[in-house]
C-alpha cells in the first residue's frame, strides 16, 4: 500500500515547513528513533515506496527499521496529512466568521494534538440552537460579558438593564428577558457553554477524569436476557480506568452497546466544580461574593450538562482507543504467527472436512493443490460404513499417489483421526490436524467460486483444508483475517485500525516468505510489495499466455507493470530453475552488479558463488560497499547468497492428542495432556485438547504476573499442560502451561 504524498505537498509552504521538522521530530520521539531515519522513510514513500520494500532494501535510508517500525511511520505520515486538512477547514470556518485572528492562526498551524486542535476549535464550531444560542437572541450576550470578564460587582444590578422593554434593549434591537432572574439565568447559560468550549479546563478535567473509576451496572434488560450471562461478572463491576485491562473494557462497551450494561466515571460533581471554578479564576480574576455565586452556579451547570457527558465520553474513548491498540496488536502478532505456520510443502494431499450425518467430504490434491478428485465417505454414526470407508480411502491414496492427509478440527476431527489410524497409510505419508476457522467463508466466497466454479462449497471447503496444510500463507490470504477465528474483540476494535495493521501484517509475511512467480495465484501475488490486484491479474495472464517467467527481467514485459513497480516487487519474487540463480533469491536485480563483481574477485562464476559457504566466507563485505549499497546491504546479500531463497518458517511437526481423552467428563485436574494454542489474547491463550470446548490457560497461569502471552506461546505451537479446573455445567476448563 503507498502512501499519500499529500503529507507533503500540504506541507509545501514556508510556515508549514517548519511544522514537517515538528511532526517528524514527534514521530522519532515516539519510535525512540533518530529524526533523520524517520524524515528518509517518510521521503522514500513519498517517492512511491512501499513498507516492505523499504525496510529489506533500503536499510541504509533508515537505519535498519523493521517493518513495523517502517509502518507505524507510515501510520503517523498519514495522521499528520489528515490533521493537517483539518486545520485548513478550521482555518476557513473560523475565517468566514470573521473571528480569525493572527494569533488565532498560529495557535491553530502549530497544533500536533487532535485533542488540542479540536479544542480550540470548539468556540467557533457551528452548533444547533443550544441555551446558550437563545440567550442571546435575547440580547444577553453583553450580560454574560460582564460576568465572563469579572466587570460587575453586582450582577443583578447590571441585569437589570437586560429586561424586555428597557432602554439597552431597545438601542440594541433586542428582545431582552422577562425579568432580572431570566435574564441572570440566561446569562449563566452563555457563561456555561463558555465554560465548557475553555480549552485549559477541558484538559484539566481530561486529567482529574482519566483517573477515575470506570463502573459498570447491570441493566433491567441484561437481568432479563440469558444472552447478558456472558457479562455476569460486569454486572457491578468497578476499576480505575487507567488500569482496567483492553479485554475487560472492551467486554464493558460490547455489554453497554448491546443494552445489558450501563456504565460511566465516578466523577466527583463537587471536586470537580471546585477545580473549574479555580480555573475560571486564575484566568479572568477573583468575583465579588454575589458574583462568585452567579459564576460557581453557571459552573455547576456546565459540569452537569456539558462538561461531564462531553469529557467521560473523551475520556472513554480515549481509553477505548488504547485498548483498541492492544488488541489489535495481539490480533496482528496472532494473524503473523498464523500465516508463517509450518507448511508441509508441495505433496499429494488427501483433504478431510470431518462429519457425522452428512459424512467426511475429501478431496484429493496433486502437487500444487489441484482438485483430483472428491467423494464423501461415512465412517461414523448413525451411517457407519467403517468397512465401505476404509477400502475406499485405501484405494484413493494408491490411485493418487497421496503424501500428506490433512483433518479439519472441527465436528467429529478425533474420531476421524482414529479412524485414519486403521488405515495402511504409504511409506512416508502422515496424518495431520488443520484448522477449520474461515474455511467456510472461503467456500462461499468469488475467490472459490472463481477457483471451483462447477464445484459445491463443500468441495471447496475440504480443498481449503488440504491447502492450507501444504501451504498456510499461499491459501489464507485469500480470507478475511476477521473470519480466522485469531482476534479479541475484532468486531469491536477501530476496523480502519485494525485494516491497517492487518493488511500491514499479511503484506509482511507474503514479502518475508517469497512468492514463487510461476506457480503463485493472483491472490497472493496481489500482496507482493508494489503489485496489487490489477497487476496479480496481469502477471498471471502473462504467465498463461508465455508458459511461465525465465526471468525476474521478464516482468518488464507485463502490461502496465512499469519501472516503480519492478522495482519494488523484484525482490521478492521467486523463479526456480532460472538461468540466473540470483533470480530465485532474496537479492534485489538492482545488486546483481554487486554479486557479479564479488564472483569476479574470487575468479569464479556467478552461479559458483550461489550457495557455496566457503567461498561466501572468503569475502570482505567492506570492499563492495557503494554510495547506495551500504554495509547492511552488502551483509544481507551474502546471508541470501549463502541459503538463496531460504523459506523462513519451520517445518511442520506431527502431533496426536492423548488417546484417553474424549469427552469434558474424561478430564481429572491434575492430568498432562498435550495441546495445541488456537487463539491468543490479552488474558491468555485458548489450547485444543482434542475436545470439542478448548481450554483457556489464564495469563497468571504462564508465568511471572505481568507476562505477555503473546511472548510466551505461539498460535498452533504444540504444547503440554496440566489440568487445573474443569466446569461441567459451562463447558469451561481451566489449564496450566507446562515448561
Amino acid at each position: 500500500m503507498l502512501i499519500s504524498a499529500g503529507f507533503f505537498v500540504i506541507l509545501s509552504f514556508s510556515y508549514k515547513t517548519d511544522m514537517k521538522d515538528i511532526y517528524i521530530n514527534f514521530i522519532a520521539d515516539r519510535l525512540q528513533r533518530k529524526p533523520w531515519q524517520i524524515e528518509n522513510c517518510a521521503d522514500l514513500f513519498e517517492e512511491g515506496d512501499t513498507i516492505p520494500f523499504i525496510s529489506r532494501y533500503r536499510k541504509e535510508k533508515t537505519g535498519a527499521m523493521d517493518d513495523a517500525e517502517v509502518a507505524e511511520v507510515k501510520h503517523w505520515v498519514d495522521v499528520f496529512a489528515d490533521m493537517e486538512k483539518r486545520k485548513e477547514t478550521v482555518l476557513t470556518t473560523i475565517d468566514e466568521a470573521g473571528a480569525l485572528t493572527p494569533e488565532l492562526r498560529s495557535k491553530i498551524e502549530n497544533c500536533v494534538s487532535a485533542t488540542e486542535l479540536e479544542d480550540i476549535y470548539l468556540p467557533y464550531r457551528p452548533k444547533r440552537r443550544t441555551r446558550a444560542t437563545m440567550a442571546k437572541e435575547l440580547g444577553l450576550e453583553p450580560l454574560a460579558d460582564l460576568m465572563w470578564n469579572v466587570r460587575t460587582r453586582d450582577p443583578r444590578a447590571s441585569a437589570a438593564a437586560f429586561v424586555k422593554g428597557s432602554p439597552s434593549m431597545k438601542a440594541a434591537g433586542k428582545p431582552g428577558a422577562e425579568d432580572v432572574d431570566a435574564a441572570l439565568a440566561g446569562a449563566r447559560d452563555i457563561v456555561a457553554e463558555r465554560l465548557s468550549e475553555t480549552a485549559v479546563i477541558r484538559e484539566n478535567l481530561r486529567a482529574v477524569f482519566r483517573a477515575r473509576r470506570i463502573e459498570a451496572k447491570v441493566t433491567k434488560a441484561g437481568k432479563e436476557s440469558p444472552e447478558a450471562d456472558k457479562y455476569r461478572s460486569y454486572f457491578a463491576f468497578s476499576m480505575p480506568l487507567n488500569r482496567i485491562p483492553s479485554h475487560n473494557l472492551l467486554a464493558i462497551l460490547r455489554a453497554e452497546t448491546e443494552g445489558y450494561l450501563s456504565t460511566g466515571l465516578d466523577t466527583d460533581a463537587d471536586k470537580c466544580g471546585a477545580k473549574i471554578y479555580y480555573d475560571f479564576c486564575q484566568q479572568k480574576g477573583y468575583p465579588s461574593a454575589a458574583l462568585a455565586d452567579q459564576i460557581k452556579e453557571a459552573v455547576a451547570d456546565s459540569f452537569k450538562r456539558l462538561l461531564e457527558p462531553s469529557i467521560s465520553g473523551e475520556v472513554i474513548r480515549e481509553a477505548k482507543a488504547r485498548a483498541d491498540a492492544e488488541s489489535i496488536n495481539v490480533f496482528g502478532e496472532n494473524l503473523r504467527q498464523l500465516l508463517l505456520g509450518a507448511p508441509v510443502g508441495q505433496k499429494r494431499t488427501m483433504a478431510v472436512d470431518p462429519g457425522f450425518r452428512n459424512g467426511c467430504k475429501i478431496a484429493c490434491l496433486d502437487e500444487r493443490g489441484g482438485l483430483l478428485y472428491h467423494t464423501i465417505i461415512y465412517p461414523h454414526p448413525p451411517q457407519s460404513e467403517k468397512v465401505k470407508s476404509l477400502v475406499s480411502v485405501q484405494e484413493m491414496l494408491e490411485k493418487y499417489g497421496i503424501q500428506a492427509v490433512a483433518i479439519g478440527n472441527g465436528t467429529a476431527s478425533r474420531e476421524t483421526e482414529e479412524f485414519f489410524r486403521k488405515v495402511s497409510l504409504p511409506e512416508g505419508c502422515k496424518v495431520w490436524t488443520v484448522s477449520e476457522d474461515g474455511a467456510s467463508i472461503y467456500s462461499a466466497s468469488e475467490v472459490a467460486r472463481k477457483e471451483f466454479p462447477d464445484e459445491d462449497v463443500t468441495v471447496r471447503g475440504a480443498v481449503s483444508i488440504g491447502r492450507r496444510l501444504m501451504d498456510p500463507l499461499a491459501e489464507l490470504v485469500k480470507i478475511d483475517p476477521k473470519n480466522l477465528g485469531i482476534g479479541q474483540y475484532q468486531h469491536d476494535v477501530d476496523q480502519t485500525l485494525l485494516k491497517e495493521r492487518l493488511d500491514n501484517t499479511v503484506e509482511s509475511c507474503v514479502n518475508a516468505v517469497g512468492v514463487n512467480l510461476n506457480t503463485a495465484s493472483p491472490y497472493l501475488l496481489a500482496y507482493v510489495s508494489g503489485i496489487g490486484p490489477a497487476l496479480a491479474e496481469n502477471i498471471v495472464a502473462y504467465r498463461t499466455e508465455n508458459g511461465g517467467f525465465k526471468a525476474r527481467a521478464e516482468l518488464k514485459k507485463v502490461p502496465r507493470l512499469g519501472a516503480k513497480a519492478f522495482e519494488q516487487c523484484a525482490g521478492f519474487l521467486r523463479i526456480r530453475g532460472a538461468a540466473n540463480p540470483l533470480d530465485n533469491s532474496a537479492v534485489h536485480p538492482e545488486s546483481y552488479a554487486i554479486v557479479d563483481q564479488m564472483a569476479s574477485s574470487l575468479g569464479v562464476r556467478t552461479e559458483e558463488l550461489v550457495g557455496n559457504r566457503e567461498l561466501i566466507d572468503r569475502i570482505e563485505a567492506e570492499r563492495f560497499v557503494t554510495p547506495r549499497a551500504g554495509l547492511p546491504t552488502i551483509n544481507d546479500i551474502l546471508k541470501e547468497l549463502a541459503k538463496p531463497g531460504l523459506d523462513p518458517r519451520e517445518q511442520a511437526a506431527e502431533f496426536s492428542f492423548a488417546d484417553d481423552i474424549h469427552e469434558i467428563d474424561d478430564l481429572k485436574v491434575g492430568m498432562e495432556l498435550p495441546g495445541i494454542v488456537t487463539n491468543i489474547t490479552n488474558f491468555g491463550a485458548f489450547v485444543d485438547i482434542g475436545l470439542h470446548d478448548n481450554g483457556l490457560i489464564h495469563v497468571s497461569q504462564m508465568g511471572p504476573r505481568g507476562v505477555d502471552p503473546t511472548k510466551v506461546v505461539k498460535l498452533h505451537q504444540q504444547i503440554k499442560v496440566c489440568v487445573v479446573g474443569v466446569d461441567l455445567d459451562r463447558g469451561r476448563i481451566s489449564l496450566k502451561l507446562l515448561k
